[in-house]
């Protein structure tokens, strides 16, 4: 009797047609009616919310490291990473030998510096040998489900949850995929393939030479991430390398700025936060550094840690110079 019942509930569900937007959790109903506005099917947006293997499974792990705790100890941690990467840099430089032609294409389509984006993909995925372990749409709803949204944090915690829980159900129903088998690899953020991109980024995916892009893919990484940084943070025009400063220096010296304030109030390249909060900048009123700040901003527009972006535009410089050394010796 309770396998006949089980099959009938299993049957049921399988078989059953939504026409509406009616659950017990009043975000899903949020989530629905979105994605129905934008071209979804009820049924599809109702199988996906009401799957056990989408929104029964809660990641542990990812709720503890977005607590503010880890996230304080994550940015102060971006320092030592940066530190570490470095050492790499001759790697990045075999990677844009390796991938020249896509890059060419890259720069003339975007306008984004090869070394920039190859920073930036050490900096995500170690060039895409680092391999995610979780899975976006978990780690989101986990956090759709037990947020209590009243902070501010909690608050913005919640719409970016669930606009990211919209991108993934969307990106799985254009390409066909039934809820169960919507699996994304991603950080325990969400992020997801070699540019690490959060879902609701995913407008932002470019394929090099196919008709769909690939996150995945090393080719279509680079694409999309140029793309992204194009589109979003007007990266349009190549940093010309000789107007910099000694970023190896900048970066040192920034560090020491950090550290004497305590890691507190203080930017890179900005006077205030996006919640208008007065912060101490390194770069502002300083001159010789205007052209640095320029295309540092751009990059916060990808990570908007200070830290990451220096970080980024280091190991940039150093691949840059490294690259023009090997070329002059030929």
């Amino acid at each position: 009797m309770i396998k006949i019942i089980l099959l009938l509930a299993l049957s049921t569900s399988i078989w059953a047609k939504y026409t509406n937007c009616e659950f017990k959790n009043k975000h899903y109903e949020d989530i629905c009616e979105q994605l129905v506005k934008e071209g979804v099917s009820y049924d599809y947006a109702n199988k996906f919310l009401l799957s056990y293997f989408k929104t029964k499974k809660y990641d542990e792990v990812s709720w503890k490291y977005l607590q503010p705790k880890h996230i304080i100890t994550h940015k102060k941690s971006e320092k030592k990473a940066n530190n570490v990467l470095v050492k790499y840099v001759p790697d990045i430089v075999q990677h844009l030998k390796k991938y020249k032609e896509v890059y060419d294409y890259s720069e003339k389509k975007y306008g984004v510096n090869r070394e920039i984006v190859a920073a930036i993909l050490m900096k995500e995925s170690g060039l895409g040998k680092i391999k995610p372990t979780h899975d976006a749409f978990i780690v989101f709803n986990t956090i759709v489900t037990r947020v209590d949204p009243k902070s501010k944090r909690d608050k913005w915690l919640l719409k970016m949850g669930k606009d990211n829980m919209k991108s993934v159900i969307k990106y799985c129903y254009k390409k066909g995929v039934k809820p169960e088998s919507c699996n994304l690899a991603s950080s325990y953020a969400g992020a997801v393939g070699i540019p690490q991109f959060m879902p609701f980024s995913f407008v932002y995916m470019d394929s090099y030479r196919s008709k769909v892009a690939d996150l995945s893919k090393m080719e279509d990484a680079i694409t999309s991430a140029s793309n992204y940084l194009n589109i979003k943070a007007e990266f349009s025009t190549l940093i010309e390398w000789s107007k910099m400063p000694d970023i190896d220096k900048l970066e040192s010296d920034w560090y020491d700025f950090e550290h004497e304030r305590n890691h507190e109030n203080v930017s890179l390249v900005y006077k205030e936060s996006r919640h208008n909060k007065n912060l101490e900048c390194f770069t502002c009123d300083k001159s010789e550094l205007d052209y640095f700040r320029e295309f540092a901003k751009k990059i916060m527009r990808y990570n908007s840690s200070s830290n990451y972006t220096i970080g980024v535009m280091r190991l940039a410089y150093d691949a840059h110079i490294l690259l023009h050394k090997e070329e002059s010796k030929r």
